[in-house]
């Protein structure tokens, strides 16, 4: 009775902290000790964008369904340069509204960037080369529902696009239902001789699945709810689902392909709005969107039939291959290896915008722990624990439940006068549980997966240019040689984009003379050289990682020859000679 009576405290205090308007000041540096409901986030960019006026600024790009604006903030150091000149990083979080950790590294990064920023040589250095565009929160009416509204782990999800799930002609008049108050939708269990569950015997809280032949003791009936529209079911008819990782523009398919798809590509006006907001930053050539669980680093290709060029990869294997390092218990992979999807983001950013795009799904499966062996495998066992139906895990994870946050993340079994069922009991994991660590495991969380951002950031493109050789080779005729060399990991451009020309290449272009011939050097030593047929004084490229390319001009005349470097998504650059 005691944890019961501690649980509910627990939940009237979060309730009142995080979703009615009781808050702590927000102050920089922020504080990640615990999570910031939609309005907390709002306020915490204000606060950021106010203490640091002149190295930010804070637009509102578009407005949701039910009229919450997104906001987005850039971080550029003005005296290194203005926005589209230098190579831009993009993060977002929070796309699914229940993701809600997805914000919180959204905004450490951004903390990071700022409260550091001339304190810390390398991060100083990030910020001067970038500029950075930070969008914490992409759903902000899942969020703004998953802090106010009672709600399970998996759900408030989507965006909130009515839809008649159980087509009855009325639009969902039918979600589960907090019974008892709580603050969270659990699950609800009823006594049953002929169930196909039984108690386990060290802990009443699991359900063990039946042997067969074996006495049934229980049945699992679902998420706390009643039949709100009277036609014999239970929470059929929940919120709209439009699924804003599936109505991008790239490769979308229709609901009758994969559920949430919507009824054409940015039918989610929030998410055209922040399309039409990228494609006006074609200098961002990295982009994550965070979301979670279980722990991964995904990258295109998301289906099975596209294949992505060796080179990007490459590219994509600087960041993905040190980032598992960076958050240990996180893999690696392409996106289609978890499940093929179509119209996401990632894939969105990569096939249109040119971005290398990084989906981050924070939280890996076993980091609530409670076992003092590490290398002793678990033991598998069917049961039912609401989360993998494993029995040995939810064990360990009732263990870190009880003994190390003390009873917040579950609620014990409680029996319930049901209207239809009659005696039933609810209980289970919370709704700020299972995907969500606890608040004291947040901090580290935010910090490993900024620090994979900040990886990127320092790999994006760092073009040098330099004149290898000026040389007389006729009366009025000059040989100009030039070399471009990225020292990072990120090439200039994606060999996607260069194949498929989705976005101008690179530009080397010499002016001030009459360029008779210009073309790629392919053997510097035996001068063979690729002669462009016209315009040679403009030559088109790309610039690969950790790479170089060489350039050879036949320019005649005398005097002050300019040579520029022009870049969509690395910096400009430029140079001249006198002949």
């Amino acid at each position: 009775m005691k944890r019961y009576i501690f649980f509910i405290l627990f939940t009237a205090i979060f309730q009142l902290g995080y979703a009615s308007g009781v808050k702590s000041k927000i102050e920089v540096p922020l504080r990640f000790d615990r999570y910031y409901n939609y309005e907390e986030v709002t306020e915490a960019l204000k606060v950021l964008h106010n203490a640091y006026p002149e190295m930010t600024h804070l637009d509102v790009i578009g407005k949701s369904e039910e009229g919450r604006e997104i906001y987005a903030l850039t971080i550029n150091n003005k005296k290194t340069g203005e926005e589209l000149s230098k190579p831009g990083v993009y993060v977002d979080g929070n796309i699914h509204g229940n993701e809600i950790q997805a914000g919180e590294v959204c905004l450490y990064y951004a903390n990071m960037l700022l409260t550091k920023y001339g304190e810390n040589e390398k991060i100083s250095k990030i910020v001067d080369k970038n500029v950075h565009y930070i969008i914490p929160v992409v759903n902000v009416d899942g969020r703004a529902h998953f802090f106010d509204d009672a709600h399970t782990m998996h759900s408030s999800r989507s965006i909130r696009v009515p839809k008649d799930d159980d087509n009855d002609g009325l639009f969902d008049e039918d979600a589960p239902n907090d019974l008892d108050g709580d603050g969270s939708i659990t699950q609800m269990r009823i006594k049953d001789p002929y169930g196909q569950y039984k108690l386990d015997p060290d802990d009443s809280r699991i359900l063990v699945r039946c042997k067969p032949g074996e006495k049934g003791e229980y049945s699992l009936i679902g998420s706390e709810g009643i039949d709100d529209d009277g036609d014999g079911r239970l929470n059929e008819d929940a919120e709209g689902y439009l699924d804003p990782n599936r109505n991008w523009g790239y490769d979308w398919e229709p609901p009758y392909v994969q559920r949430g798809a919507g009824n054409f590509p940015f039918s989610g006006v929030g998410l055209k709005a922040i399309n039409e907001w990228i494609t006006k930053r074609p200098n961002i050539i990295i982009g994550f969107a965070f979301h979670n669980n279980g722990g991964m680093w995904l990258r295109p290709p998301a289906d099975n039939k596209t294949r992505i060029p060796a080179a990007d990869i490459a590219a994509f294997d600087v960041i993905g291959k040190n980032a598992k390092k960076i958050t240990p218990g996180y893999v690696y992979m392409p996106s289609v290896d978890l499940y093929p999807t179509f119209g996401d983001f990632d894939s969105h950013l990569y096939f249109i915008h040119g971005i290398f795009s990084f989906v981050g799904e924070l939280y890996p499966d076993g980091a609530e722990t409670y076992h003092d062996d590490e290398t002793k495998p678990k033991k598998e066992s069917e049961g039912s624990g609401y989360r993998g139906d494993n029995t040995e895990e939810t064990r360990e994870r009732l263990k870190f439940n009880d003994n190390i946050t003390q009873g917040e993340l579950y609620k014990d079994w409680k029996p319930y006068k049901h209207p239809v069922y009659g005696d039933i009991e609810i209980g289970g994991w919370v709704k700020m549980s299972s995907r969500l660590p606890h608040p004291f495991m947040l901090n580290e969380l935010v910090h490993r997966n900024a620090s994979v951002v900040l990886l990127a950031a320092e790999n994006t493109p760092e073009i040098s240019m330099e004149i290898i050789d000026v040389k007389k080779v006729g009366n009025n005729l000059n040989r100009i040689r030039v070399r471009l060399v990225n020292k990072n990991g990120l090439p200039s451009m994606a060999k996607e984009s260069e194949i498929n020309k989705t976005h101008r290449q690179d530009i080397l272009k010499i002016t001030g003379g009459k360029v008779v011939a210009g073309g790629k050097i392919n053997d510097i030593r035996l001068d063979k050289v690729s002669y462009k047929e016209k315009k040679p004084e403009i030559q088109f490229l790309s610039i690969p990682s950790y790479g170089n390319v060489e350039y050879q001009f036949l320019v005649e005349g005398k005097g002050e020859i300019k040579i520029n470097y022009e870049s969509l998504k690395a910096n400009n650059l430029e140079t001249s000679v006198k002949l």
